[in-house]
């Protein structure tokens, strides 16, 4: 990668942002002057604001969006919509940490809620993936839906950042925080939507990717009594038994320190063919990931390592643990199998979900991580809700294809075109194509452009 985006993509994964304080941008919009007062339900603190534009075309610059939060995750040129009106709501819920620093409150359990003037009845909710804040959806899926008239919710998850574990009282604790944190701020959101249109979303849509993806398996597997249906873009599978990220990372993080070579990465999952993704997965991915998640589940096992942080230099924040090269999953104690069990998944999806991931994904391999998990599903007897597509030539995100366009392609332009599937499968009964691997296209705009077929 050339320096300017690796520094780019390490902002955005250390989550370095300033304070900031309401600006002139935004009108306030919280009751005076006739206004119907909107209540998020169970909200410690919320600003309203009213925009002439609620996409991030306007509100780069303004506290009410952060570039930080989703840099990295789309391909030059990537197209985006504007010109959306209408009110945006930021706030947090109660809670007891103090890792997200957006808007100056260094308070966890943020979120935002935006809500077009043209509403199409809809709402679609999300949550930050990988360990950002709850803007980092906001060029991948706010600006998109808030286009067709969607209202939006995004949750910060109730912990953020590369010390995200040490949030909570046992091993799993944060994770957990995840999913009831998305839960609380769909039934908050809906309520909003509520208050603010007159009656309640005719549909409600969950959708994320990465570790927001797995948020959508999550809530459609426990709450699907919230939700009409789901796209789930690569989320990762956690399982007590395996496979997880724990018995795949610390080959990576193996090969990183030079304890184990090509043959040992194919074993574990990765994908012939990935080779020329793995230098940049060393540097910004595989140690961190390894070493922040095995210390959410597995404290004990070398607490000077993280410990009570991840790092505070960029070096170190990224480096990984060399202790990890040597983790055996398998053999580790009941408890920290316990500990993946509390959040783990099961395939028992309870309405209609889109899975997409890439063949060539470096950090979640598909054929430990997707492939297995529609089985899961299969094997639950749920593959009538399921749709899944392998999207040849995809990684985890769709920057690197700025790197390497010869042989990658984005995966947003196929994302899009799911979720317009999804739609029509819940509301028109319209069935999507089949499950199956979608090439790579050869000609045309592979950055705008994508198919499930």
């Amino acid at each position: 990668m050339r320096p300017s985006r690796r520094t780019t993509l390490l902002s955005a994964a250390l989550l370095a942002a300033s304070a900031v304080t309401p600006t002139a941008a935004a009108r306030a919009d919280d009751g005076p002057g006739g206004r119907r007062r909107i209540t998020v339900p169970g909200a410690e603190r919320q600003l309203i604001s009213r925009h002439d534009d609620l996409t991030t075309s306007a509100l780069t610059g303004t506290p009410y969006t952060d570039p930080a939060d989703w840099a990295g995750l789309t391909a030059r040129g990537t197209h985006n919509p504007s010109g959306v009106p209408g009110l945006q709501i930021d706030g947090y819920f109660p809670g007891s940490s103090h890792l997200n620093t957006a808007h100056g409150w260094n308070h966890d359990a943020q979120f935002v809620i935006r809500l077009p003037e043209q509403w199409n009845g809809k709402l679609v909710v999300t949550g930050a993936p990988g360990v950002r804040r709850q803007y980092a959806m906001d060029t991948l899926v706010s600006d998109w839906v808030l286009a067709q008239g969607y209202a939006f919710a995004a949750t910060d998850k109730g912990n953020c950042g590369p010390d995200f574990y040490t949030d909570g009282a046992r091993p799993g604790d944060a994770v957990a925080e995840w999913n009831r944190r998305t839960t609380q701020l769909t039934r908050a959101a809906r309520a909003v939507v509520a208050q603010h249109y007159g009656h309640a979303p005719r549909r409600t849509y969950m959708t994320g990717i990465s570790n927001s993806g797995y948020l959508t398996r999550w809530q459609l597997e426990n709450h699907p009594e919230l939700y009409d249906g789901g796209v789930d873009w690569e989320g990762p599978l956690w399982r007590p038994e395996g496979p997880n990220p724990l018995t795949f990372l610390p080959t990576a993080v193996a090969r990183q320190l030079g304890r184990a070579d090509d043959e040992d990465m194919y074993a574990a999952g990765f994908a012939r063919g990935s080779e020329f993704l793995w230098p940049y997965h060393e540097k910004a991915y595989w140690g961190l990931t390894q070493k922040i998640y095995r210390a959410e589940f597995d404290p004990g096992y070398d607490p000077a390592c993280p410990g009570a942080s991840a790092g505070t230099t960029p070096e170190e924040i990224l480096a990984p643990c060399p202790s990890d090269a040597a983790y055996d999953y398998a053999a580790r104690p009941r408890p920290v199998h316990d500990a993946v069990a509390r959040i783990s998944l099961t395939g028992r999806i309870g309405r209609p979900m889109i899975t997409l991931h890439g063949t060539l994904d470096a950090l979640l391999p598909i054929t430990v991580q997707s492939d297995v998990y529609a089985r899961m599903i299969a094997e639950q007897g749920r593959s009538r809700l399921h749709r899944y597509y392998r999207i040849e030539g995809g990684t985890h995100v769709d920057s690197l294809y700025d790197t390497f366009p010869d042989r990658l392609r984005p995966i947003l332009p196929c994302y899009r075109t799911a979720f317009t599937a999804l739609t029509a499968w819940v509301e028109r009964d319209e069935e999507p194509p089949p499950s199956g691997t979608v090439p790579r296209p050869r000609s045309g705009d592979p950055v705008n452009a994508g198919s499930l077929t």
